[in-house]
C-alpha cells in the first residue's frame, strides 16, 4: 500500500525534506519520554520506545542516522504555484507525524484519520470566503494549545494562508512565537513573499518550496490512481498545466471540459468592440454559473442543518419561538455563503483566464519557432494561426493583457471592467 506522500506529485526533494522530518520527530517523542522517565522514576512508554528505535534503526541502515530534534520545527510553509499540492503536502505530513510508526507508513490508524480528515488532534482550516478572520484564528489557536489526546503532535493546517486578514495574522503570530508543547502549525501559501505571509510569521517558520510538477507526472498519477486512460491522461495533464486537481477535472468532468473549449474559443470570437464586450460578458456568466453550481449543494445542506438545529418543523411552542429568534444566525450563514461563492467565482474566472493565457503563450511560442510542447494541443493550429496574423510582438502584448487581467481582479478591480479592458486589448493587440 502506498505511502501518505505517494500523491505528492514531482516533488521529490520536499518529499525527503518531510521524511527527515517525520524521523525526527519520532525522536523527539522518544528523547522526551524518557527525560520524563527519568525525572519521575517512572517506567518508559515501551510503545513510544519501540516505535522511535524502530524509526532510528531504520534511518542509520540508510546512512542517515537521526538526530533529536534536528529537522524537526513548531512552524512550517509549504509554497508553490496552484496545483503544486501545497494542501497535500501538509495534510501528508501531519499524517506522518501522527503515523504510529513515525513514517508515514498509510496504513495505520494515524494516518487514515489524519488523510481523511478525523484525527482528533489535526485541525484543518479551508477559507470558505474571501479571507480568514481573527476570531476564527483565535478560537483556532486556543484549541492548538490543548495537550494532544493521542499523545502525538497538536497540528494545525492552514490552507490560502495568504488570506489571513492582518488581525488574524497577528493572532497566528502570537501561538507561533511561543508554541505549546508539541503543537505544529503547518501553513500554505503561494510564497513567502510579503504580501503572501508578513515577515515576522515567515521569519519563524521552516519553508518547503514545492515545484509545478511536470506533466508526466500528473499524467502518470491520473492513470496509477484514477484510472484514467493514459492518453486522456497526458491531454489533461498538458492542459491543467501541472494543476494536479485541475487535470483530474477535465479528465473525468465533461462538463470541464466544455468549459474549457468555450474559453479557447474566445479568440475567435474577437471580430469586433461588440463581440469583445459579448465575450467579456460571456465569461464572467459562465464563472458565476459555474461557482454557484459548485456551491449550491452545501449551501442548502448548511441551511437545512442551521434550521433543523433552531427548530424548524417543530409544533411546540418553544419551537416556534426558536425559529423567531433565529433571524440573526440565518443572517449570518447567508452572509459566510455569500463570501464562499464570491471565492468561488473568482477561482472559476481565474482557472479559465489561467487557459486563455495558455492560449497565448502557445501563439508565442509558434511565432517564436520554440522547440516546446504547446499547452493546448487541440488549439494548436489555431494558436499557430494567430502567430502568423499578431507576430512575436502582438502575440506577447495578448498574453500580458491575460496576465495582466489576473493581476488587477487580485487587486480587487471590478472583475467586468478587468475583463472587458482585457477583452478589448485582445482585440486591438
Amino acid at each position: 500500500m502506498p505511502d501518505v506522500f505517494a500523491d505528492l506529485v514531482g516533488q521529490d526533494d520536499a518529499v525527503d525534506t518531510l521524511r527527515r522530518a517525520a524521523a525526527s520527530a519520532a525522536a523527539v517523542l522518544r528523547h522526551a519520554a524518557a527525560v520524563h522517565a527519568a525525572a519521575t522514576a517512572g517506567p518508559v512508554d515501551d510503545d513510544l520506545d519501540a516505535l522511535a528505535a524502530e524509526v532510528e534503526a531504520e534511518a542509520e541502515d540508510a546512512g542517515n542516522p537521526v538526530d533529536p530534534g534536528a529537522g524537526m520545527t513548531h512552524a512550517w510553509i509549504f509554497t508553490g504555484p496552484p496545483g503544486s499540492g501545497r494542501s497535500v503536502a501538509a495534510r501528508a505530513f501531519a499524517a506522518a507525524l501522527q503515523c504510529v510508526r513515525g513514517t508515514g507508513c498509510g496504513e495505520c490508524p494515524g494516518c487514515h484519520t489524519t488523510l481523511a480528515g478525523t484525527h482528533a488532534d489535526v485541525r484543518l482550516v479551508v477559507p470558505e470566503g474571501l479571507s480568514i478572520g481573527v476570531g476564527e484564528m483565535r478560537a483556532l489557536v486556543l484549541r492548538a494549545a490543548s495537550t494532544p489526546s493521542g499523545g502525538r503532535w497538536q497540528v494545525v493546517i492552514i490552507e490560502d494562508a495568504d488570506r489571513l486578514t492582518e488581525a488574524a495574522g497577528n493572532a497566528l503570530l502570537k501561538a507561533v512565537e511561543e508554541p505549546p508543547p508539541r503543537t505544529v502549525f503547518l501553513l500554505c501559501a503561494p510564497s513567502t513573499h510579503p504580501d503572501d505571509i508578513s515577515v515576522t510569521i515567515r521569519s519563524r517558520c521552516r519553508v518547503v518550496p514545492l515545484r509545478q510538477p511536470p506533466a508526466a507526472a500528473v499524467a502518470e498519477v491520473l492513470a496509477r490512481r484514477d484510472g484514467v486512460a493514459p492518453d486522456v491522461a497526458a491531454w489533461a495533464a498538458a492542459a491543467a498545466q501541472g494543476h494536479v486537481g485541475w487535470a483530474r477535472r477535465l479528465a473525468r468532468d465533461p462538463e470541464a471540459r466544455q468549459r474549457r473549449d468555450a474559453v479557447l474559443a474566445v479568440p475567435r470570437r474577437l471580430t469586433g468592440v461588440g463581440a469583445a464586450f459579448d465575450a467579456a460578458s460571456a465569461l464572467i456568466e459562465a464563472a458565476e454559473a459555474e461557482a454557484a453550481a459548485s456551491v449550491a449543494e452545501i449551501d442548502e445542506a448548511e441551511r437545512a442543518a442551521l434550521q433543523t438545529a433552531l427548530g424548524a418543523g417543530g409544533t411546540g411552542r418553544g419551537a416556534a419561538g426558536a425559529m423567531r429568534g433565529a433571524a440573526g444566525q440565518l443572517k449570518d450563514l447567508e452572509k459566510r455563503q455569500k463570501s464562499r461563492a464570491t471565492r468561488a467565482q473568482r477561482d472559476a474566472l481565474d482557472r479559465a483566464l489561467v487557459d486563455l493565457a495558455g492560449f497565448y503563450r502557445d501563439a508565442v511560442t509558434a511565432a517564436l519557432g520554440a522547440p516546446v510542447a504547446p499547452v493546448h494541443a487541440d488549439t494548436a493550429a489555431l494558436a499557430e494561426a494567430g502567430a502568423r496574423k499578431w507576430h512575436a510582438e502582438g502575440a506577447l502584448r495578448r498574453l500580458e493583457a491575460v496576465l495582466e487581467c489576473r493581476a488587477a481582479i487580485e487587486a480587487n478591480v471590478k472583475q467586468r471592467i478587468a475583463v472587458e479592458a482585457m477583452m478589448l486589448t485582445l482585440w486591438k493587440g
